[in-house]
C-alpha cells in the first residue's frame, strides 16, 4: 500500500504589523498608506512593515522613513509588539478550532506551517477550499489579510507562498514536484528561494549556477566540496524534495544551547559609550540565564561599525561556568578591548552566551570566594523578584542612567520593539 501523499500549508499574514495597525483603525490595508515605525527615532527610523497599498507604490519593507517618496502621504504607526502578539494568539486560536497543535509549526510571529493531510479527509474538503476557509476566518475575525502556499512537502509549500501566491488573485499558490520543475526551475533571482542567501548565490555563481535547473544538474561532488553537508539540502531543494516534517521539528532536540541579544543603536556610538551598552546587555543576559537556570563558559560578541565597513567579532572561553555578571564582566571587557577598533563608530552590538549548561553544572576555580558567590546570588534573586512584581525598571544599576545607556528604554520593549505601552 503506497504512503499517503501529504499536503502542507504555509499561511502568512500579509504585512502583518501594518495590517494590524490598519485593523485597529478600521482601515483597509489594501487601500491605506501606512507604515509601522518609531518616528521618535528620526527620519532614519526603520519601517518594520508597510501596508500592501504602500508596497503597490514601490515602497519596500525595512526601508527608512527618509527613503519614502515625499509625494506619498501616509500614516506612521508606532510599533505595538504586545498588540501584535495578541493578534498572533487569536490567529493561532483559529487554527486550533480545526487542527491539532501537533500538526502546526509556528515559524514566526506572522507565519505558520500546517500539515493539513488528515483534515482534508476529516472535513471532506479540497486543500484550496480548506485554505480559503482558514484565511477567510482570519480576515473576518481579525481584519488581517493573509496568503497561503500549498505543497506536497514543507519546502514546496514555502516556495508556493514566497514566489507564486503573491501573483494569484486569491493569494494562494500550490506546488508539487513536477509543477515546481515545470514552472520554477528557471526562475530568477535564485535568492527568491527559501534558504538561498546572497552569499550562497555568489558561491553558486562561481560554478555557473544561476537557477534551480542549473543546481539540480550540477556535479554533486563539486557541490559537496563547496558546501559540505549543506549540499544535500541544496540538491534536494533544487529537485523540489524535502524530507523534514512537522513531527520531525517538534521532536528535534538541540545539542548546543545558547541565548543571544542584538541591538541596532539609534545613532553611531563611540568606543566608550558602546561598551556601556554592551555591559547593560551582559547584565540583562545574566538575569535571563539565572531565571532560566543556565550557566555559561563561553561568550561571543559582535560589533557592527557605523561607517558601513563591516564589523568585529570574537569569542572568549571563561575559566568558570557561571551566570554571575561580576565574574563574566572582566572577560567581556578584555574581549571587547582585543577586537574593537577604538577609532570607528559603532551602530550594532550583539552578545551570545554559548555552551549553556544546567545551573547544577556551575563551576568556579580555587580562588573564587564561594561565600561572595552565594551573596551575589541572593542579591540577584531579590532583584528578579522585584522586577517580576513591579517591572524590569523597578531595580536598575547606575550604569543604566548614563547618557547613552539604552537598558531603561529597552526594558519597555518586546522583541526589540515598542510594546505599545508607555
Amino acid at each position: 500500500m503506497s504512503e499517503q501523499k501529504r499536503v502542507y500549508f504555509v499561511i502568512d499574514m500579509k504585512s502583518f504589523f501594518a495590517s494590524v495597525e490598519c485593523a485597529e483603525r478600521h482601515l483597509d490595508p489594501f487601500k491605506t498608506n501606512l507604515v509601522v515605525a518609531d518616528k521618535s527615532r528620526g527620519e532614519g527610523a526603520i519601517c518594520l512593515a508597510v501596508s500592501p497599498k504602500m508596497k503597490s507604490l514601490g515602497v519596500k519593507n525595512r526601508c527608512r522613513l527618509y527613503e519614502i517618496p515625499k509625494e506619498i502621504e501616509y500614516i506612521v504607526a508606532k510599533p505595538q509588539m504586545k498588540k501584535y502578539i495578541e493578534y498572533t494568539s487569536e490567529i493561532y486560536g483559529i487554527y486550533l478550532k480545526y487542527i491539532d497543535k501537533n500538526d502546526i509549526h509556528v515559524y514566526s510571529i506572522d507565519e505558520s506551517f500546517i500539515d493539513a493531510t488528515d483534515y482534508l479527509k476529516l472535513y471532506k474538503i479540497r486543500a484550496k477550499d480548506f485554505a480559503l476557509k482558514l484565511m477567510g476566518e482570519i480576515r473576518q475575525k481579525t481584519g488581517v489579510p493573509c496568503s497561503c502556499g500549498i505543497g506536497s512537502n514543507m519546502y514546496l509549500a514555502k516556495i508556493a507562498l514566497d514566489i507564486t501566491a503573491k501573483h494569484s488573485p486569491d493569494f494562494i499558490g500550490w506546488l508539487d514536484e513536477e509543477k515546481y520543475k515545470r514552472e520554477l526551475w528557471h526562475h530568477q533571482p535564485i535568492t527568491d528561494f527559501w534558504q538561498i542567501s546572497v552569499g550562497t548565490r555568489d558561491r553558486l555563481a562561481k560554478h555557473n549556477i544561476f537557477d534551480m535547473y542549473d543546481l539540480a544538474n550540477a556535479n554533486e561532488d563539486m557541490l559537496y566540496k563547496e558546501f559540505g553537508v549543506n549540499a544535500e539540502l541544496l540538491i534536494d531543494h533544487s529537485r523540489g524534495k524535502e524530507s523534514c516534517t512537522i513531527s520531525d521539528i517538534k521532536n528535534y532536540k538541540t545539542k548546543q544551547k545558547s541565548i543571544s541579544n542584538m541591538q541596532i543603536l539609534t545613532k553611531n556610538y563611540n568606543y566608550e559609550d558602546a561598551l556601556i551598552v554592551l555591559k547593560e546587555m551582559l547584565q540583562a543576559g545574566c538575569y535571563r540565564l539565572y531565571k532560566l537556570k543556565y550557566v555559561t563558559s563561553l561568550i561571543h560578541i559582535y560589533i557592527g561599525y557605523g561607517d558601513g565597513s563591516g564589523g568585529a567579532k570574537g569569542s572568549k572561553r571563561i575559566n568558570e561556568t557561571t551566570n554571575l555578571y561580576e565574574i563574566l564582566l572582566p572577560n567581556l571587557e578584555k574581549l571587547y578591548k582585543d577586537i574593537v577598533d577604538k577609532n570607528r563608530p559603532i551602530r550594532k552590538i550583539g552578545i551570545d552566551f554559548c555552551s549553556l549548561q544546567d545551573a547544577e553544572q556551575e563551576q568556579y576555580d580555587l580562588f573564587t570566594d564561594i561565600e561572595k558567590v552565594k551573596k551575589k546570588k541572593r542579591l540577584v534573586e531579590s532583584i528578579l523578584s522585584l522586577q517580576d512584581k513591579y517591572g524590569k525598571n523597578a531595580v536598575l544599576k547606575g550604569i543604566d542612567f548614563r547618557e547613552n545607556a539604552t537598558q531603561i528604554e529597552r526594558n519597555k520593549l518586546i522583541g526589540g520593539h515598542s510594546s505599545g505601552e508607555d
